[in-house]
């Protein structure tokens, strides 16, 4: 039986039977994990075998694992992260020691979250913010030039990458101009193609070549007026895949976020249809998976061949590395010391 074109979220720490049953009929192509679903090392261990084992298969497991605000993974059982901007301040001041910082952290996180069955993590975020936009974005960002951005996140996804967690940048084709937040409303950019081209799309360019990344629920109304990225047949065709260049797998963000209208059926039939190759639902409710499901068609055709070639690109480490030394590195540069 095919994969089918979807990844889901869970509701708690372990697997109701309905929710077996579900990914056992389902056979999603991945899952997302959140606070919600996580308690200590051992719990999370097994409870990725566990999704695996519902699912039928290997099943990429994602998380936001970004540091500052975004971060599943939380003290006392895991290290807390800086926000990306941290980053960016490092690199101000020395370029070399920035990406240096931001490559060991990637590095890092990628051993933790290895370590808890965990295969892939919605990171680098490449939005570049802009006077006046919603904080959503705020320190997640590197900073606000796009030159800075696309070297930083370069950095942090070949961090994950040596530590055998693929990337997924977001969010695609660029959220930094919203004046909204998506989880709660649609926002809109009028930014000119101009614009556009010259600063939100630039780090996204630069980093085309990753394997992974998830849309923005964002309209722009130089690319088109009516639809935001997620369910834009012109903006996924002619700007992400088009003057971006981006050939990879891609996801789109979260189906269940208020940014988008109509039930869940409508939502997965048009964020489908307008060109993404899996679709994202995250709150783990069981009738809204279902409806998910009832349209998130089998992963083939050229999805099946973007998803293989992205997990073609998952290298396990050759060797252990020193986690404390490692960390007292990054301790120090970044100033957690």
């Amino acid at each position: 039986m095919s994969l089918t074109s979807a990844i889901y979220g869970c509701v708690g720490t372990e697997l109701s039977d309905a929710e077996k049953r579900f990914f056992r009929e389902a056979r999603p192509w991945g899952f997302i994990l959140f606070a919600r679903n996580i308690a200590d090392p051992d719990q999370l261990l097994h409870f990725t075998s566990s999704l695996r084992e519902a699912a039928g298969h290997d099943a990429p497991i994602l998380i936001d694992q970004e540091g500052g605000r975004v971060q599943r993974l939380r003290p006392p059982h895991w290290r807390a992260w800086p926000a990306g901007r941290r980053y960016g301040e490092i690199y101000g001041q020395d370029s070399e020691r920035g990406l240096h910082a931001a490559r060991l952290g990637a590095r890092l996180i990628a051993a933790e979250l290895r370590s808890v069955g965990v295969t892939v993590d919605c990171l680098p975020v490449l939005d570049a913010p802009v006077r006046g936009a919603h904080d959503v974005i705020g320190d997640r960002a590197y900073g606000d030039e796009p030159g800075l951005i696309a070297a930083l996140g370069l950095a942090v996804a070949e961090g994950l990458m040596s530590g055998g967690v693929l990337p997924v940048v977001k969010h695609m084709p660029g959220h930094g101009r919203a004046r909204c937040d998506s989880h709660k409303n649609l926002p809109v950019v009028d930014a000119s193609l101009e614009e556009l081209e010259g600063r939100d799309f630039a780090p996204f360019y630069a980093l085309r070549a990753l394997p992974l990344a998830m849309t923005a629920h964002v309209v722009y109304t130089a690319l088109d007026p009516d639809y935001p990225a997620t369910t834009s047949t012109t903006v996924i065709g002619e700007t992400i895949r088009g003057r971006i260049g981006f050939e990879g797998l891609l996801m789109s963000d979260d189906l269940s976020m208020k940014a988008l209208k109509g039930d869940f059926e409508a939502r997965t039939r048009a964020a489908l249809a307008a060109g993404c190759d899996l679709v994202l639902h995250c709150n783990g409710d069981m009738a809204e998976m279902e409806a998910v499901a009832a349209e998130a068609k089998p992963l083939e055709g050229e999805s099946l061949k973007r998803s293989e070639a992205a997990l073609g690109r998952v290298v396990l480490p050759s060797e252990a590395v020193d986690i404390d030394s490692l960390w007292a590195e990054f301790s120090e540069i970044t100033g957690l010391a």
